[in-house]
């Protein structure tokens, strides 16, 4: 007799697979500034080290370039914090000025959880633009120039 198989085909990627994915969907556009405190002589502070590096990578620093990320390194045991001071719009949205995460008990995968949950919905939606036309394009729309009759030439 055998017994049926219930569960997944495959083991998941596991939690470097799983933070790479979060810090896909990570958009800074809505924060002005990010501020990260912490001791270095904490016993807890690995995870707030390794978000403040995951925040200066390129992709996740190309998404607002105006945004400053400022480390602010202090030797007097206070718990690490995060703060994203936020730009007007997502002040109006969120109806607070900042947004501050006590990172002490929290590893990286739950600091970008909790990134993406609470500042990267806070982002304006992206503007619409027009998109530019190449001549091959605009002679399949509407038939532009050179697609008439050719002219005869008279002798």
């Amino acid at each position: 007799m055998s017994v049926p198989f219930s569960g997944t085909l495959r083991r998941s990627g596991g939690i470097v697979s799983a933070i790479g994915k979060q810090l896909k969907s990570v958009n800074l556009k809505g924060v002005k500034r990010i501020t990260v405190q912490f001791d270095p002589f904490a016993e807890n502070v690995k995870s707030t080290r390794e978000f403040l590096f995951l925040l200066s990578t390129p992709k996740v620093s190309l998404s607002n370039p105006k945004c400053v990320v400022k480390p602010e390194i202090v030797c007097d045991r206070s718990p690490a914090f995060i703060k994203f001071s936020l730009i007007d719009s997502a002040q109006e949205q969120a109806k607070v000025k900042e947004i501050r995460f006590n990172s002490a008990n929290l590893n990286t995968l739950e600091l970008l959880q909790l990134c993406n949950q609470h500042v990267s919905t806070l982002a304006p939606p992206e503007e619409i633009t027009n998109k530019v036309l190449t001549k091959a394009e605009k002679q399949k729309l509407g038939g532009g120039a050179g697609g008439g009759k050719k002219a005869t030439k008279k002798k």
